[in-house]
């Protein structure tokens, strides 16, 4: 008896909160306040907050999330170090090259011409003037991706407009408009498969020459 008299009450109990239920109104919540944050305004002023604002700055040597620390500076000795030693770390593949010339053809070609040589719309309407061929330049991957990164002379920076990958993509380019200009070779495209392989090869060669190495000092 008592235990039906138990079943019966859970049931009504289930009944009425079923029943008193509104589609249009919030459930009961227990520990409001983790259902409803505060909502801080981006400027506003709150004492729980250093300095009493909520825009605070990153952390000390935060980053952007997809975006890498340029380690070079933005003076001659900068520009002259990352020539000399920074190279292109992305494949050479086909779909770098074809996603180059159309980044080249969106942000260079309006001053260096589609050709690389100085000739673009803005240099023959002479609003810019002086502007030089690839051909007339010793180009390398870190002139080029230096310069996009702090800009030289007249032109800007392009670091905000593209991405790492998208810099070293116009780099492609670039060097292929200055081998056309210069007579020399294109960059070969390598597949990735092919590529990988050749660095599998590199490293059982590196190997052996060790093991030899360790051979003859026995």
């Amino acid at each position: 008896m008592k235990r039906l008299l138990n079943i019966s009450l859970l049931i009504a109990a289930v009944f009425t909160l079923v029943g008193c239920f509104d589609e249009n109104k919030p459930n009961y919540q227990y520990m409001p306040n983790m259902y409803e944050p505060v909502g801080y305004e981006t400027y506003g002023e709150y004492q729980i907050f250093e300095n009493g604002q909520s825009a605070l700055l990153p952390v000390e040597g935060s980053i952007p999330r997809g975006w890498m620390p340029y380690e070079y500076d933005n003076t001659t000795e900068g520009k002259e170090l990352a020539s000399a030693e920074l190279m292109n770390p992305e494949p050479v593949t086909q779909e770098n090259l074809d996603k180059g010339k159309e980044l080249y053809d969106i942000y260079c070609a309006v001053c260096h011409g589609s050709k690389g040589d100085g000739q673009g719309i803005l240099m023959k309407n002479e609003v810019f003037l002086g502007i030089p061929s690839y051909a007339d330049r010793v180009v390398t991957d870190g002139n080029v991706y230096h310069v996009m990164m702090y800009g030289l002379n007249s032109m800007g920076s392009y670091a905000s407009q593209t991405n790492e990958l998208e810099r070293w993509q116009i780099t492609m380019h670039v060097q292929n408009l200055t081998a056309a200009l210069t007579g020399g070779e294109p960059l070969t495209v390598v597949e990735l498969g092919m590529e990988t392989e050749m660095e599998g090869d590199a490293e059982e060669d590196s190997a052996d020459t060790e093991s030899t190495e360790t051979d003859e000092a026995e």
